[in-house]
């Protein structure tokens, strides 16, 4: 590239709400927002590309990684779009404007941009001050394990770097809609990450006879971790009750229950026909029910015209412990023991993870590496599980194998040492089990028939004759061996 495309930044961008798109997904998010309209919000895109800058609508624009990729992209490399936003960093700061109060961090995770800038460009805002909401999206699984594995480890640095975190599920978008037309799959997603956004910040920007303010929308999202989100409209006799029910049944939720958040912001708006006191009662009745007595509902009401005679509810949930986040629950490992000797050689078991420790307690170096490397493994797949595989029940579980002897074998009871029971090595009473070992004869443990009947002489498997060479130089064969007898030795 012959020539660096440097974009002048606009000095006016006074609104309180920015919307920053990072990468080509959120860059083309931010375009399908600006072309659809937000109140009184702006919008910023950044990105690696010189080229989908260009062609952008948006007026505020970043080049990231100026020096570093002459504009040509990040190539799908995360590390490549992380140290691209760390080069103009200070650039992005500047288009965010001095009074911006709140940003939203737009990304599609699983490339290189979005993947390794947003977090970047979401903890400078944050140190900044500013209320820091990140919004992403991962892949359709169509997309690719690689994409899929670098979208959830950008996940990862994004719930380190923001105040609340938005995670949209394309895959349930799929489930939702069948099998689109590809260009219609991705407006599908660009539509739900403008529904986000422009829920959360019109709740703030539009007005009503009772308002919800920038100060409650920070009381509820400040560091708030894990946010869920559902938005809806209804119209008709019932549109009260069905909007709350749509609400909370909105992709956004990405299968979770509302139930255990201990902060609500809840936002109904609506248009020419305006919302009456008994559906505001049947939308907030409602909700309480379904949230639990103990959580905290900051509710506001505002007015759209665009709503004509329907009723919009937006829902924000936070402050959820990491058990009741479907998406947060962590893959167990199954127990393993094993045996060993103590000081005096007496045998003793426990758990493998307290074996190989020294004096301390702790764990050598090369058993930590493994260990750490383990664990990352661990939280990838609980990742991968959590937004992939949404039947819980349908997830693969290790398998406990019994101990039991090899097809074949007889003369042996095969439920009667514990540590062959189907259910597992962790239900076994290892003490019984070596007490057993070193105090019962095999033969017993085993219930071999040692003491069973002996056969009648007849039916015994011993034989009677003998073959021996007669006179002639033939063979002779007769019916009593001295050698072979009844009598015990």
């Amino acid at each position: 590239m012959d020539e660096i495309i440097n974009f002048d930044i606009p000095h006016k961008n006074d609104c309180l709400i920015k919307v920053v798109g990072v990468g080509g997904g959120g860059s083309n998010a931010v375009n399908y927002m600006y072309n659809k309209g937000i109140t009184d919000v702006s919008f910023v895109v950044c990105n690696t590309d010189a080229q989908a800058l260009e062609n952008s609508p948006v007026p505020y624009k970043v080049q990231l990684g100026e020096s570093l990729t002459e504009g040509r992209g990040a190539g799908s490399k995360p590390e490549v779009g992380r140290q691209s936003a760390i080069e103009n960093i200070n650039d992005v700061m500047k288009s965010l404007g001095e009074k911006t109060k709140m940003v939203f961090i737009t990304a599609g995770m699983g490339g290189g941009t979005g993947t390794g800038a947003a977090p970047i460009i979401a903890k400078a805002a944050r140190e900044a001050g500013l209320l820091t909401v990140g919004i992403v999206t991962i892949p359709f699984r169509f997309e690719g394990k690689v994409r899929i594995n670098q979208a959830l480890e950008g996940i990862g640095e994004m719930e380190k770097s923001v105040d609340a975190l938005l995670v949209i599920n394309n895959e349930k978008l799929r489930e939702m809609y069948g099998d689109l037309k590809l260009s219609n799959a991705f407006a599908k997603a660009d539509n739900v990450l403008t529904t986000a956004a422009k829920g959360i910040a019109e709740i703030i920007t539009l007005h009503g006879g009772i308002n919800v303010d920038f100060a409650d929308v920070q009381t509820v999202m400040k560091d708030s971790g894990v946010a869920i989100m559902g938005s809806a409209s209804a119209s008709g006799e019932h549109r009260a009750i069905d909007a709350i029910q749509a609400a909370l049944e909105s992709p956004l939720l990405n299968n979770n229950d509302i139930r255990g958040a201990r902060n609500i912001l809840l936002s109904i708006t609506s248009g020419i026909e305006e919302v009456t006191m008994d559906e505001v009662s049947i939308i907030t009745d409602y909700l309480q029910d379904e949230v639990g007595d103990n959580a905290s509902i900051i509710w506001g009401t505002g007015f759209d015209e665009r709503l004509e005679d329907r009723v919009g509810v937006t829902i924000i949930a936070t402050g959820f412990d990491s058990a009741d986040i479907t998406e947060l629950q962590p893959v167990k490992g199954k127990v393993v023991h094993r045996f060993g000797l103590d000081d005096d050689g007496n045998v003793v078991s426990g758990p493998a993870q307290n074996m190989g420790r020294d004096a301390r307690g702790q764990m050598p170096d090369d058993n930590r590496r493994v260990a750490d490397y383990n664990e990352m493994e661990r939280e990838k797949s609980s990742r991968f599980d959590k937004f992939y595989n949404n039947n819980p029940q349908s997830r693969t579980q290790p398998v406990a194998q019994p101990y039991g002897a090899p097809a074949g074998r007889s003369g042996m009871n095969p439920e009667a040492a514990p540590a062959r029971a189907a259910g597992g090595r962790e239900d076994v009473d290892y003490e019984k089990f070596i007490e057993q070992l070193e105090n019962v004869p095999a033969y017993k443990r085993r219930e071999m028939m040692a003491n069973a009947p002996r056969p009648a002489n007849a039916e015994r498997n011993v034989s009677r004759f003998t073959l021996s060479d007669d006179r002639n130089g033939g063979t002779r064969l007769t019916g009593n061996n001295p050698y072979l007898h009844d009598n015990v030795d």
